[in-house]
């Protein structure tokens, strides 16, 4: 009997089997537990160490901390990293790096023939660089960011004494017009755009003995404003968020020691810069150089600078203790969750074993935007580096990716988020809230002015300002999707690039081939707030309005769409119409999509779980009332196969997702053990071949065979999927369908890794539903209710199963008993 069949004997509708087998299951967890919990520290196999200098920066290695990514290599024996904060967005929209710094030492510990190490010290999070040399006997460089202020610390060490020459680099040193279409990429909203984008140019200037470097946004600028302008919104101007205005953003580079050295000219990977540089004033043992940075939607410049000079001013003292501090947060972080696979057997060739290490690595990357005020970007976060290292043809400045900016595209963003509860990682996932709490007043805007009812409607590409960005709406120009306004007639060409359907655009709908009526992702993320809610207990008050308002737009918007069509709102079985939709990108000018049916049902059912200080009885009742209207699943046969479809009806298909999953993940509508699940695996077996299979960037396919007990096909996949990257860092992984490093690759692995371990659907905590017996392993993860279970697989049996608290040890089932 396999796992799946096994464990379907405990679930809810078996229920006669229920009390017995988990009574049995009790007695052998307390004879097989420890009575304490091991605390674990990162396997130091874990540490990614490299004993030769880098090619270039695609070869770099991730610092991060607090909010600040930076990139670190060592090449031609120059030290470089460029670093990068959260928020540090353009007048357009462009996600800038805050600049490239190079550290020379002489004489140079890094010439040719003397030995080199560069270590990434994973429990600790920093990274250490060490030399020996006949000349230097031993040289170390510390490299580590401060998690709770935004300062990158720079600390070098000699036996001997040496010269240093720091630069920091800029290739913003003049305006720049971003050239129509791709070379706007990184400033995705405005990729067609009829007019010219200019990015202004930054401020470098010396600071008494450092480097002062900024940003500051224009007073005149084109986003949201082009925004609010091309969507007829102009009355609300004063309510939507405007995220852009003022902003400021830079920073200070400094050192005891350190003198001016003057300004040169070179160029990095075809993009031509200045260097502001710095010089040692005599030779030293030790070096501490810092970056100070600050970001701050200023009234004037002065008090930016005010609020930079307090963070430089304030990195200079006890920065041991600060250090320290740093490292302790990283233990705690490490202790928080983890999995480690056959951690008694660290083969690195092993793509199984490399799976559980990149499993935390990449957990880490995510980890360096803990305090961040803007969601770690899926395509790279705050790890970019120069695009034509991934791809030759794209020659851009270092700031360039693709989809970049100030938008985040929720289908991505979704997967980075999700694997942040049962990592136990609940301060990191709230950035993304923010980002739809925000943008509330906008998408409420949208509805009211062009639909005339209640709710929000949230763009898929979605932003602080929470209106339609612009390259999804459709400029009035030819070179995009179609000109806004115009009346088409039916059935014309225009019509179907748009949005999939044979009818015009209707107004307030983006004219987007992929993203017209994609509107699911609202629901998505209302989810996710009430998991974490179920997950932590946490008060989730102020992001009730982005909940409510969300689930309320699919109500008042289709109840009038089907009035409109035929005079009553709901059908002949008193059931909502979603149409027009749309299921994901895939299934165009849908009738009741899958995933929108399956949001729904998740969400209601899990607003009338919440106690009265989030809902009265009376929004309640409305609440019951709207669950009770929402449509069935619809199911078909093919080849005498009964499947669940991805919707009623569609009229055209595009793009490569498969939302019929959607009920299993993200919604919880279906567990193993139900009736149900053969339906989904014939589902698969009989879905297109270009959209299964496939392990790049979100597809996640992992994740929805460990949902439906396939354990083998979960291990072959999820181990594709987090096994080594081609490129030097294990999980850079990309470009795929996205950039590089693919931060969606990583997170979607790490969700379908958790759900071979665990499933949480309820209150019932699954053990193993889809592990092989053959794979060691010790895990830690977070369960709703606050729960907390470690455990440890060996040979097949667990031998160790802590669950915190006690009491929930009742509702564990596992056949690895």
């Amino acid at each position: 009997m396999n796992n799946e069949n096994i464990i379907s004997l405990f679930f809810k509708r078996r229920a006669p089997f229920v009390f017995v087998l988990l009574s049995l299951g009790y007695l052998t967890f307390n004879m097989a537990c420890s009575p304490e919990t091991e605390w674990k520290q990162i396997p130091n196999p874990y540490t990614i160490t490299w004993n030769t200098q880098s090619k270039n920066a695609s070869e770099s290695m991730p610092l991060v901390g607090g909010d600040i990514g930076c990139n670190v290599w060592v090449e031609n024996g120059d030290l470089l990293f460029y670093v990068q904060r959260s928020g540090s967005l353009s007048e357009n929209g462009e996600y800038l790096k805050l600049g490239r710094f190079r550290v020379q030492i002489n004489p140079n510990p890094f010439a040719k023939g003397n030995s080199f190490q560069q270590e990434l010290k994973l429990q600790d999070g920093y990274i250490e660089i060490e030399s020996e040399s006949d000349e230097l006997d031993n040289t170390k460089i510390k490299l580590w960011t401060d998690v709770f202020s935004p300062v990158v610390h720079v600390e070098i060490e000699s036996a001997k004494k040496v010269d240093v020459n720091v630069a920091y680099e800029s290739w913003r040193t003049e305006d720049k017009e971003l050239a129509f279409g791709k070379g706007r990429f990184g400033a995705f909203g405005l990729e067609g755009y009829p007019g010219k984008v200019i990015r202004s140019k930054d401020i470098i200037a010396q600071n008494d003995d450092g480097i002062l470097f900024y940003h500051r946004n224009p007073k005149e600028k084109l986003v949201p404003e082009v925004y609010i302008k091309l969507q007829e919104l102009e009355e609300f101007a004063n309510e939507i968020n405007d995220d852009l205005e003022k902003l400021t953003f830079g920073g200070l580079l400094s050192g005891q020691g350190l003198v001016f050295d003057g300004i040169e000219d070179g160029v990095y990977q075809g993009t031509p810069y200045k260097s502001w540089k710095l010089k040692s004033e005599s030779p030293r043992n030790r070096y501490q150089i810092r970056i100070a940075t600050h970001i701050e939607k200023a009234e004037k410049i002065e008090d930016w600078k005010d609020g930079l000079l307090k963070t430089a001013d304030l990195s200079v003292q006890a920065p041991e203790k600060a250090f320290k501090k740093a490292v302790n947060w990283w233990s705690d972080f490490w202790n928080r969750s983890y999995i480690y696979i056959q951690p008694d057997n660290p083969d690195q060739e092993n793509p199984v074993w490399q799976m559980g290490r990149n499993y935390q690595l990449f957990r880490y990357q995510l980890g360096g935007n803990v305090f961040g005020k803007y969601p770690t970007k899926f395509n790279g976060g705050n790890l970019t580096y120069d695009a034509v290292l991934v791809d030759s043809a794209k020659v851009h400045d270092p700031d360039w990716r693709q989809w970049g900016g100030a938008v985040f595209t929720a289908q991505n963003q979704r997967l980075l988020y999700w694997p942040m509860l049962k990592s136990g990682d609940f301060d990191a996932i709230l950035p993304q809230f923010e980002l739809y709490r925000k943008g509330l007043p906008g998408a409420k805007a949208r509805v009211k002015k062009h639909f005339g009812h209640e709710g929000a409607v949230y763009c898929e590409y979605t932003s602080v300002p929470g209106i339609a960005f612009g390259d999804g709406w459709g400029w009035q120009n030819e070179q995009n999707y179609r000109i806004r306004g115009e009346e088409i007639p039916f059935g014309d060409p225009r019509a179907n690039a748009a949005t999939g359907f044979n009818d015009p655009v209707e107004k307030g709908v983006m004219a987007n081939g992929a993203i017209a009526y994609h509107w699911e992702s609202q629901i998505e993320h209302s989810y996710m707030i009430l998991e974490y809610h179920r997950f932590t207990g946490n008060d989730v008050s102020e992001y009730m309005p982005f909940i409510e308002q969300s689930l309320i737009f699919f109500d008042e918007h289709y109840r009038t769409r089907q009035k409109m069509r035929n005079g009553k709102e709901l059908d002949k079985d008193g059931k909502l119409v979603i149409y027009p939709s749309t299921s994901c990108e895939s299934y165009r000018g849908a009738e009741n999509p899958a995933d929108v049916l399956s949001g729904l049902k998740a969400c209601l059912n899990g607003l009338l779980e919440l106690d009265e200080k989030y809902l009265s009885e009376e929004r309640k009742k409305y609440y019951r009332e709207f669950l009770s209207s929402v449509p069935d699943f619809d199911y078909e046969e093919i080849d005498g196969l009964k499947v669940i479809k991805p919707a009623k009806s569609w009229i055209r298909e595009s793009n490569q997702e498969l939302p019929q999953f959607y009920p299993l993940f993200p919604f919880n509508q279906f567990q193993l053990g139900d009736e149900e699940i053969p339906f989904f695996k014939n589902a698969y077996e009989k879905a297109d071949d270009f959209r299964k299979g496939k392990v790049q960037s979100w597809h996640q396919d992992g994740i929805q065979f460990a949902r439906m007990g396939m354990t083998q096909e979960a291990a072959d996949y999820n181990t594709k999927k987090l096994q080594d990257s081609p490129r030097r860092f294990p999980t850079f992984w990309g470009p795929g369908h996205d950039w590089v490093p693919d931060h969606n690759w990583g997170g979607s692995g790490m969700i379908g890794l958790q759900e071979m371990l665990m499933q949480t659907i309820g209150d019932q905590l699954v053990l193993f539903p889809a592990w092989p017996k053959a794979w060691d392993v010790d895990f830690k993860l977070h369960a709703p209710g606050n729960t907390i279970v470690e455990c440890s697989l060996k040979e097949g049996k667990i031998v160790r199963l802590d669950i915190t608290p006690e009491s929930r040890r009742k509702d564990i089932i596992t056949s690895f008993l």
